[in-house]
């Protein structure tokens, strides 16, 4: 028995799905290390240093949902092939792929994530599990977010211009 105040149904439907988004995360963990190594081109330096924050901070997320797992009862998500068989997350290939590709596969990994944690917060709040639409809501939603914002902002084609410089010659 947890004494948490949420029903055995609400801990359980949580737990299940955290685990969906535990494992995902994880997932994107893996791409954002793999990307940030593999990373090149003109603006390699800010990339490999913005992916690198941003696994950081995934790796700060996994910790958080598997721990809120932990808290209502259910056994988090831990091993790398039990990760592999439940992503939502698609594999990508193997090797290195161009950087724009890169970045929108994890876009689309934050997407998923995303997507799952909107429908599990809301889920959730309805079921009385304030903790976990509160981590939802204000670490996986907010954290992935963000991040999907700075790496979309990387695939805007911005041609360079020459500025102009009001009338002065230089």
């Amino acid at each position: 028995m947890f004494p948490l105040g949420l029903s055995f149904e609400a801990r359980m439907y949580s737990c299940e799905r955290l685990n969906q988004v535990l494992a995902d995360t994880q997932i994107l963990h893996s791409l954002y290390k793999k990307h940030h190594w593999l990373m090149r081109g003109p603006t390699f330096y800010q990339l490999h240093l913005l992916l690198d924050k941003h696994a950081e901070e995934q790796l700060k997320l996994v910790d958080l949902i598997a721990e809120r797992v932990q808290t209502l009862g259910g056994v988090a998500v831990g091993d790398p092939r039990h990760v592999a068989e439940i992503t939502a997350v698609p594999r990508p290939p193997n090797g290195a792929e161009e950087v724009p590709a890169m970045l929108s596969r994890l876009i689309e990994a934050h997407e998923t994530i995303l997507v799952t944690a909107h429908e599990v917060a809301a889920r959730a709040q309805e079921m009385g599990d304030d903790g976990t639409n509160d981590l939802l809501v204000s670490d996986v939603i907010r954290t992935g977010e963000l991040q999907a914002w700075f790496l979309i902002e990387h695939l805007v084609d911005t041609p360079l211009v020459e500025a102009p410089h009001n009338g002065r010659s230089r």
